[in-house]
């Protein structure tokens, strides 16, 4: 009986034993699939972590991305010309930012630290003196000055012309010439055919001052014409579909807001399409012996491979606009205010925005007529006339300046460098 009751007792003992390793062993399971849960869940807390960082570093970029593109966009959009030149609004709202940027780079551009006060002067008064001026030429006489500019349109480079080297000047391309001997006093790749963006205009006001007999004109802004300057994002007067105004706030906006709908309205006015318009354009470049390099495929400047020509090409269409009474007129204005129509019962007000910035410049003269242009291919471009201190006369063309600024220094440094 006890070696019974023994072997019980050993017996109990190990299935006890047995009973406890097996209740270990379940515990370490289950306290092995706690840590295992436990580790998955801090996993997916890191993953977690790591995926809203990852998104917020994409956030960032993208913002900085957009932020880049909209300064870029905008910048484009302020240079001006066919898609394209400056609005005198925005103009306005971003010249003391430009200005300041290229303050310490243009000491010897003759750098002002405001830009010139819109609120100079009354317009209405300019405009007055632009109409009664208007008025008094048929847009074909000549000024008294141009007796002394040279004949014909093939500006002569020798020896004596110099490469612009100034590093100040930002612009690849490059022309000044000497409207009394016909020489070119420098340039700068002057041969070279670029797209002359809403510099184009000066030719589409030059052939349109040619055929027009009545300024006081009346022409309707057609629903045709707003849709191409929307469709084809050109600046523009802003005359409204319907809105009757004449030919001579035509010209006006044309030239000084760089006025798409203004040019196809004169278009329209003066050939009954664009495309016989441009027809004119062409005729009036193979005039001037230009044809080898010039050709134009609208009247605004919009990018198209067939508008084309070079700075030196440029300079000599400018010359031929000069020499015309109503086109130099048009060139020369710095502010005009639009006939008041029913649309626009104050009329528009409108500025040439590279005559107004450039006029209190150490240029060395007065900058009489100038013209600007911006498409993305061709970068900010401007052609001007310019009359020294001395009284001489200067053509100056320049393409693909990085902003409506530098194009503007680009003018100054030029001028000082070669006409002083």
């Amino acid at each position: 009986m006890q070696e019974q009751a023994e072997r019980d007792e050993r017996r109990s003992g190990t299935e006890f034993r047995e009973h406890q390793l097996r209740r270990n062993e379940k515990n370490l399971q289950r306290r092995s699939g706690r840590h295992r849960q436990t580790a998955l869940r801090k996993r997916r807390r890191r993953e977690r972590r790591m995926r809203e960082i990852r998104r917020a570093i994409l956030l960032t970029v993208l913002l900085i991305l957009f932020v880049v593109f909209s300064v870029n966009w905008i910048s484009g959009m302020i240079a001006g010309g066919a898609k394209e030149d400056l609005s005198a609004s925005a103009e306005a709202a971003v010249s003391t930012e430009e200005e300041s940027d290229f303050s310490g780079a243009t000491e010897e551009a003759g750098t002002e630290d405001e830009e010139v006060n819109p609120d100079a002067g009354d317009p209405s008064d300019e405009t007055n003196e632009n109409r009664a001026e208007s008025e008094s030429g048929d847009g074909g006489t000549t000024h008294p000055l141009n007796a002394a500019f040279f004949s014909g349109y093939k500006p002569v480079k020798d020896g004596d012309t110099k490469a612009i080297t100034n590093p100040e000047v930002d612009s690849h391309y490059g022309i000044l010439v000497d409207l009394e001997s016909g020489n070119v006093i420098a340039q700068r790749a002057a041969d070279e055919v670029i797209s002359p963006a809403s510099m184009t205009k000066i030719l589409t006001v030059l052939v349109a001052a040619e055929h027009v007999k009545n300024l006081d004109d009346q022409v309707t802004i057609t629903q045709e014409i707003t849709d191409y300057i929307y469709q084809n994002d050109c600046s523009a007067v802003g005359f409204a579909v319907g809105e009757t105004v004449p030919v001579r706030d035509l010209l006006y906006g044309t030239i000084l807001p760089s006025g798409a709908d203004a040019a196809l309205g004169l278009a329209n006015y003066v050939a009954g399409s664009q495309e016989a318009f441009v027809a004119l354009m062409n005729q009036k470049v193979q005039e001037l012996g230009l044809s080898d390099t010039a050709h134009f495929a609208n009247v605004i400047g919009i990018y198209d491979e067939q508008n084309h020509c070079t700075v030196t090409d440029m300079a000599m269409i400018l010359k031929a606009a000069v020499e015309n009474d109503l086109a130099r007129e048009v060139l020369s204005a710095h502010t005009y205010t639009t006939a008041k129509t029913e649309q626009h019962p104050e009329g528009i007000k409108i500025s040439n925005w590279f005559l107004r910035r450039i006029e209190d410049k150490d240029s060395g003269g007065t900058v009489q007529c100038a013209k600007t242009g911006y498409v993305v291919q061709s970068g900010n471009c401007a052609a001007s006339y310019m009359e020294s201190a001395s009284g001489k006369h200067y053509i100056c063309v320049t393409g693909t300046a990085h902003s409506a600024w530098r194009c503007i220094y680009d003018h100054v440094a030029i001028y000082k460098d070669f006409t002083a």
